[in-house]
């Protein structure tokens, strides 16, 4: 569809002649009176006005006014007789997008409409991205309703708005990034850059460059001046993971710029002042780590000014069915699949399994599942015999100690119970499993001739 255009203008020929020559590309509507363009602007929308200035009764200005508080918000442009640009410029700053002097350039005009037209999109498309990335970052992006999230969510709101550093700890795959997302969206730099820096997947010589930046000549290969992370996340946040891996020469270099705001290039002596906020992550224990002479005390406690501990996914038990539903559904709106649905009996599984790679293992199961088994019906007998023999081991164990405690079990039976251990977690390989018992693999072929009704199906 053309978009709809308005020419408001008390002289004929005027309006006619315009209509003439963008009827083409728009869908034009005309006003001889600023009273008729706003009855037009309250009964269509409008992406573009053209308005004279000198009307009889109110005059253009008015209609730039209207026009500029309205909700279609449409772009403006003045028309206005030679030696009147003054008044031009007033309208600019009343919401008037530009001006032209009559008698009206029409290669001129079909060429600042479509300007203005190319910054509204821009300017739309701006609107809703920052629109989609507070959804994406927010609150509402992070999900889970059990308690040990929501004490998370709450350190979040309160160290969100200060200018205070945070360590977020966890394990891999707990969502440390997306923690920190949702600190910057949270704070006076949300309309700022957040910038992610993986410190352990990056040389240690490239991750002073890459953090800090270098000067032409520099280094063998520094062809060029190099802007650094620091530099880049100027007004916003700067997210460095995995911040245990850094070796001390950046370690010395990250401890002064948490104590002076200040970086300096590779070589460079010259000191550059940096408005960042920093926030970092990682799955080592930290204090351990300085205890063993492996990271500086001075830059630990620089860092661990507010600590973000995320619970492991085990210890989120009322969030993983929520997620279940969260990720299938997902994955088979992002891929055109019908979404497969999870029997009790699945789902009972999978609430015992101990997901040591926590939220993102769960969302790699869920894409998996949606693009293997798009729109099937899922029970236990359908998933991958890890979940299954995982609930088993932990039943099999507690089975183990509830007969040992009663001394109800013969050295025997305790062997054979923990020879069919064996060979469920190696997946029925006996190598594997003899390795894991400790014993060579033709004595544990013996065995399973001596106990023919050891079963691992």
């Amino acid at each position: 569809m053309k978009p709809n255009l308005l020419i408001v203008d008390d002289e004929e020929h005027t309006r006619e002649g315009l209509e003439l020559s963008l009827e083409d590309k728009f869908e034009v509507f005309l006003a001889s009176s600023a009273e008729e363009a706003f009855n037009a602007m309250d009964a269509e929308k409008f992406e573009v006005v053209l308005t004279d200035l000198r009307m009889s009764g109110v005059s253009g200005m008015s209609v730039i006014d209207f026009a500029s508080k309205h909700a279609s918000n449409p772009i403006c442009i003045m028309m206005t007789a030679y030696g009147e640009v003054d008044v031009a410029v007033e309208a600019m700053k009343r919401g008037a997008f530009d001006f032209l002097s009559k008698p009206v350039n029409l290669e001129k005009l079909d060429l600042l409409i479509q300007r203005g037209l190319n910054e509204k999109d821009l300017k739309t498309e701006n609107k809703e991205l920052h629109q989609r990335l507070d959804k994406k970052f927010s609150f509402d992006g992070i999900l889970g309703k059990s308690p040990a999230l929501e004490n998370v969510l709450d350190q979040v709101k309160l160290v969100g708005p200060s200018k205070a550093t945070v360590l977020i700890t966890g394990e891999t795959g707990t969502g440390k990034e997306l923690v920190a997302q949702a600190v910057h969206q949270n704070s006076d730099r949300s309309r700022g850059p957040f910038i992610a820096v993986h410190c352990a997947a990056l040389p240690s010589n490239l991750l002073e460059s890459e953090l800090f930046g270098h000067e032409k000549g520099a280094f063998t290969g520094a062809n060029e001046r190099r802007i650094g992370r620091f530099e880049s996340s100027k007004g916003g946040t700067l997210f460095l993971d995995e911040i245990g891996e850094i070796d001390a020469s950046t370690q010395v270099k990250l401890l002064r710029f948490l104590e002076s705001k200040s970086i300096e290039r590779l070589g460079s002596s010259r000191t550059i002042e940096v408005d960042s906020r920093l926030v970092c992550a990682t799955n080592r224990n930290l204090h351990k780590m300085v205890r063993n002479g492996e990271f500086r005390e001075d830059l630990y406690y620089r860092l661990n000014v507010v600590t973000v501990d995320l619970p492991a996914l085990r210890e989120r038990g009322d969030d993983i069915v929520l997620l279940l539903r969260y990720f299938l559904s997902y994955f088979a709106n992002e891929n055109g699949f019908e979404e497969p649905l999870l029997e009790q009996d699945a789902v009972n599984i999978l609430l015992k399994y101990s997901w040591p790679g926590n939220v993102r293992e769960l969302r790699n199961f869920c894409e998996n599942l949606v693009v293997l088994k798009r729109g099937s019906t899922i029970t236990q007998y359908d998933l991958d015999p890890r979940f299954s023999h995982a609930v088993f081991e932990n039943q099999e164990d507690q089975e183990i100690l509830d007969h040992i405690s009663s001394n109800s079990l013969s050295v025997e039976e305790n062997e054979k119970r923990l020879l069919r251990n064996a060979l469920l977690q190696s997946h029925g390989n006996k190598t594997k499993a003899a390795e894991l018992m400790g014993i060579s693999r033709r004595t544990l072929h013996r065995k399973l001739v001596r106990w023919p009704d050891i079963d691992i199906n």
